[in-house]
């Protein structure tokens, strides 16, 4: 569950990012490109994705098997 939460975390904070990267103008050629509103909308992912991150990483880790006796 961890890593899970950790690559998804990932994965959201990095389309965040290209979405700010496009609504600021940054990154041209899509229809998203000069629009403020994907500026928001990628600011909010990118504070998602890293929430997601965090969460994941703050996660107990699996329990190390003890052999048997």
């Amino acid at each position: 569950m961890r890593t899970v939460l950790v690559a998804v975390g990932v994965v959201i904070a990095l389309l965040g990012v290209v979405w700010v990267l496009q609504g600021a103008g940054i990154l041209l050629g899509s229809f998203m490109s000069n629009d403020p509103t994907w500026l928001w909308i990628g600011i909010v992912t990118v504070v998602v994705g890293v929430a997601l991150l965090v969460f994941g990483l703050r996660l107990p880790g699996r329990p190390k098997e003890t052999e048997p006796a």
